[in-house]
């Protein structure tokens, strides 16, 4: 939501400083951006509402305008509008245009890359050229090329994340269609431009819609079981995820969501809040007397908290036919709808805010080694990342409102969980194991993001620097010998790159999504909730300036 951005520091965030607070997206589009966002033509969100790109753009924009106008006469900052080519072990920066720039430091803050196509997807587009089909692999939606997805035709969807989100936005109305609420239900009028949409995806159900409420005196709780003083005291330097972590991570996610029921709740619970924690305490969810104490502690079940059934609402669920899984998954969707706009759910909030502290105990635990290449891809940076985005990270409640009415339109309709998608007969087949028959089509998109992994960026300047080994990024083997691709960029517990032989880069820093540990690189930070990335941008500057100081005291022109 509008109140929940901001990329000014405040007093909540634990750094050295100085802290420059500055106003929050819902302060400024009706302070100092109701102009700059009048004379754009956008109209400006509530604090409630969520905001379009368009207006986080105008934000950003203003802030770095701020920052840079607010230095001191002695600091230069210098912009080059060209891509960045090559970087030497000496930091001698070289541009596309040739143009070389000397540095004493160099910062890479990489966000989401471009990468190779993996074997796999080559094959289905080998594939799909030979038989005269369309295959459109991961991708950012933004930029793929979807005129090939002709106006009524059958189309299979995989992912219902995001990505499948801003598919079906560009499908529909951004091919001429419109919405009206004139009978007080959402409806969609085609332009006739449209294809059929048989979307589905492993749990067979969209992403949850973002919270569309807030709680006051709601702030992230450090967490209780999953703490790095806990995970300290387990056996092992290298810790399993599976076995060590997860459980804890289960715990604290039920902890928060009862927490929150006992005390706001307390009238829909039949114990105290203390009879029940201390029984969570010396037991495990999944534990008989854990669920012994829930059952006799919190009467309607709507009130229960049960990980496995989040995380897949329609496990081993049968339906006779499409009409009875297209039936059951709109209704999810529309008490979804109810529930995320409800506060008297509030326990919801709570495992949001529990996710985002078990999001920064886990960047440590991989930071300081504490993790296998294995674990970490296979479980955090594919399970539980998966999971996380799933339930924290979903689409305003507008889109899904859309989704329904795109639904009613018949122009969107459901494939089931765990969608397989298969050639014959020179169409695309799609099958869910939940549900009889079978879909065929001439089109088959797969609506996620790409996996990271740098050894396959096709970004000159990374190729480059792992090419000769100033950056390091193994490739990863699981322990049954399958390739589990090549991951993030390795940087230390400071943020300075790893090269390839362990040693450490003193001047070069890697932050972002494509760089195993970096904090802040979920999403943008919320107001008074000591944001991670903030506080390591904070400690990652102060280093700089440290250097900067240094190499200026040596003679050098601190760039």
């Amino acid at each position: 939501m509008t109140s929940d951005v901001t990329i000014f520091t405040d007093e909540s965030v634990e750094c050295e400083g100085p802290v420059v607070p500055g106003p929050a997206l819902d302060q400024w589009v009706v302070g100092a951006g109701a102009t700059v966002l009048e004379e754009a033509g956008i109209e400006p969100p509530g604090a409630m509402d969520f905001p379009p790109r368009l207006v986080q753009a105008e934000y950003l924009a203003w802030v770095w305008d701020r920052v840079v106008a607010s230095l001191p006469a002695n600091v230069v900052v210098e912009t080059h509008l060209e891509r960045a080519v090559e970087l030497t072990e000496k930091n001698t920066v070289r541009l596309e245009s040739g143009r070389e720039i000397q540095a004493d430091v160099v910062v890479l803050a990489l966000g989401y890359l471009d990468r190779e196509l993996t074997p796999e997807e080559v094959a289905w587009g080998n594939a799909a050229t030979k038989h005269g089909l369309t295959y459109l692999p991961p991708g950012y939606t933004a930029d793929v090329d979807l005129s090939d997805l002709r106006a009524g035709e059958n189309v299979i969807v995989r992912g219902l994340g995001q990505a499948f989100i801003d598919l079906m936005v560009l499908l529909t109305e951004g091919r001429g269609g419109w919405y009206d609420e004139c009978s007080g239900l959402l409806t969609y009028h085609p332009s006739g431009n449209e294809p059929i949409l048989y979307a589905g995806s492993r749990r067979g159900v969209p992403y949850h819609a973002k919270l569309g409420y807030t709680v006051a005196g709601t702030t992230p709780v450090p967490t209780r079981y999953l703490t790095k003083e806990a995970l300290d005291s387990l056996d092992g330097q290298v810790l399993d995820y599976a076995r060590q972590l997860r459980p804890l991570i289960d715990k604290e996610l039920t902890y928060a969501h009862y927490r929150q029921l006992f005390t706001a709740h307390p009238d829909r619970t039949t114990w105290t809040w203390d009879e029940f924690a201390t029984v969570l305490d010396r037991t495990f969810p999944t534990d008989e007397e854990f669920r012994t104490a829930v059952a006799r502690a919190v009467p309607s079940e709507h009130d229960h908290f049960d990980l496995a059934a989040v995380d897949r609402p329609l496990a081993g669920v049968g339906f006779t036919d499409r009409d009875q899984l297209d039936q059951t998954v709109v209704q999810l969707i529309e008490n979804d709808l109810l529930r995320r706009a409800d506060p008297q759910y509030s326990p919801d909030l709570a495992v949001f805010n529990a996710l985002l502290g078990v999001y920064s105990v886990l960047s440590v635990a991989i930071t300081e080694g504490r993790l296998s290449d294995e674990d970490r891809v296979r479980h955090v940076e594919t399970e539980w990342h998966g999971f996380f985005s799933f339930v924290a990270s979903g689409p305003p409640p507008r889109r899904l409102e859309e989704l329904l009415a795109l639904h009613r339109a018949g122009l969107v309709k459901f494939t089931g969980p765990d969608l397989t998608v298969a050639l014959d007969n020179d169409q695309f087949v799609g099958r869910s194991p939940a549900v009889p028959g079978e879909l065929r089509a001439r089109a088959f998109v797969e609506a996620r993001l790409p996996r990271p992994d740098v050894l396959a960026a096709t970004d000159p300047l990374l190729r480059g620097l792992l090419g000769n080994g100033l950056l390091a990024a193994d490739e990863l083997i699981a322990g049954d010998g399958t390739s589990l691709g090549g991951g993030q960029l390795k940087a230390d517990s400071h943020c300075r790159a790893i090269r390839a032989d362990g040693t450490v880069h003193p001047e070069l820093f890697l932050l972002g999504p494509s760089v195993s540990g970096s904090a802040g690189s979920s999403g943008f930070s919320r107001p008074y909730f000591n944001g991670p990335g903030f506080r390591q941008n904070d400690a990652v500057a102060r280093r700089l300036l440290q250097l900067l100081t240094t190499s200026t005291k040596a003679g050098h022109h601190g760039s």
